[in-house]
């Protein structure tokens, strides 16, 4: 059921969106803290393989070692500071090597080579491996944590950890990134977490969307604290969430006849949305840049079979969300011109906004003051 917005929950201030200030503390005491969504399992599909996840100044490399297991390091040599990975993607062989002076890592983080340091009396390579990072996987989703001691990836994201058999369905494991999209926008990130979690907006902006799921078409399974959402019902349960209406492929073999009707959003704060259609995922991954800026990173996953289905098209669903995403994100940057605005003061939410004010609740929460979270080291 929709839970009943009382008059008198108001929009956050407008400080929350322009103060550097607070941006600053979001870093310390959010961003520093969550587990935040680094991509999917399926980029990093052999040995060797990796992926840079990139905050503020921090730089993780996220990899698979030989033994297939999936690691996270501090981007950072540990001779004279060099970042070791230079591209945002690609593969290492079998080991890590700087490109300063030639220290060579192992995918496990150990160091296996520094020329010369043999004639340095007391070094010992042992002293001195990859600082690790904190990684969890859930359901071929990778996240890292840049917390000296971060709360279990079990209990901080309980909506998501907690509930495997209810996305066990859409076999997310198994699905692969047939496109991606990478999006920046002039608004602060909190704005495009409200505007995904309401269709109040729907039927004036997204016409088309409006006609697939009309906008009051919804309810919410998780209705507070850091992962937020539920389902919204199609007109046509035969349909997708695609330019046309139809599907772009086969419906997960796993979803019950009222499933595959349904399109299940929700937001996992701070890092990403998870939208589950009959056919396919998309996700949505968003790194705040700035206090008025933000970087969307957008990806479509199907499953293999489908891919390799005679005829597969996924270019329907792509063409649909690009075309909502833009909406959006217009929608977005022009709050946020409204926001900064002296004249602007904080409005009621509707009945149909009581995500917002659970996000906020999430949000001012997470805020609270406390110590400066410490970038992780090793013991």
């Amino acid at each position: 059921m929709r839970p009943r917005t009382s008059f008198g929950q108001h929009a956050l201030a407008g400080e929350y969106f322009t103060s550097d200030e607070i941006f600053r503390a979001e870093r310390e005491r959010i961003f520093r803290r969550s587990w935040l969504l680094a991509g999917h399992a399926s980029e990093l599909a052999e040995s060797g393989s990796y992926l840079l996840f990139e905050l503020d100044r921090e730089s993780v490399v996220v990899l698979r070692d030989g033994d297939g297991r999936v690691r996270a390091f501090h981007n950072v040599c540990r001779h004279r500071g060099s970042r070791l990975c230079l591209e945002p993607r690609g593969t290492l062989g079998t080991a890590i090597q700087c490109p300063y002076h030639a220290w060579t890592y192992g995918l496990d983080g150990s160091l296996r080579a520094a020329p010369t340091m043999t004639e340095v009396a007391g070094f010992d390579k042992g002293d001195f491996p990859l600082w690790p990072v904190a990684l969890a996987e859930w359901q071929g989703l990778v996240f890292v944590n840049l917390a000296a001691e971060p709360a279990p990836f079990a209990d901080a994201l309980a909506g998501l950890a907690g509930r495997d058999g209810r996305f066990a369905p859409w076999r997310l494991p198994e699905l692969r990134p047939v496109h991606r999209a990478v999006y920046e926008v002039e608004a602060n990130w909190k704005l495009f977490f409200h505007n995904y979690s309401e269709c109040y907006h729907c039927p004036a902006v997204h016409p088309h969307l409006n006609k697939l799921t009309p906008y009051r078409n919804s309810e919410n399974e998780l209705d507070e604290g850091p992962v937020l959402g539920g389902p919204m019902w199609m007109k046509d349960p035969e349909g997708s969430m695609t330019i046309g209406g139809g599907r772009c492929a086969a419906p997960f073999a796993g979803l019950s006849a009222e499933e595959r009707g349904r399109v299940y959003y929700y937001t996992v704060f701070p890092s990403a949305f998870l939208s589950f259609h009959p056919d396919y995922v998309l996700v949505h991954r968003l790194q705040s840049l700035a206090v008025e800026r933000t970087r969307i990173v957008c990806d479509w996953l199907f499953h293999p079979e489908a891919i390799a289905a005679p005829g597969f098209d996924p270019a329907p669903a792509i063409e649909f969300w690009d075309l909502t995403n833009r909406q959006d994100w217009e929608l977005c940057a022009n709050a946020q011109r409204g926001i900064a605005s002296s004249a602007w003061e904080p409005g009621p939410y509707s009945e149909l906004e009581s995500q917002l004010a659970a996000f906020d609740r999430q949000y001012l929460r997470a805020l609270e003051p406390g110590a400066p979270a410490a970038v992780r080291r090793p013991a």
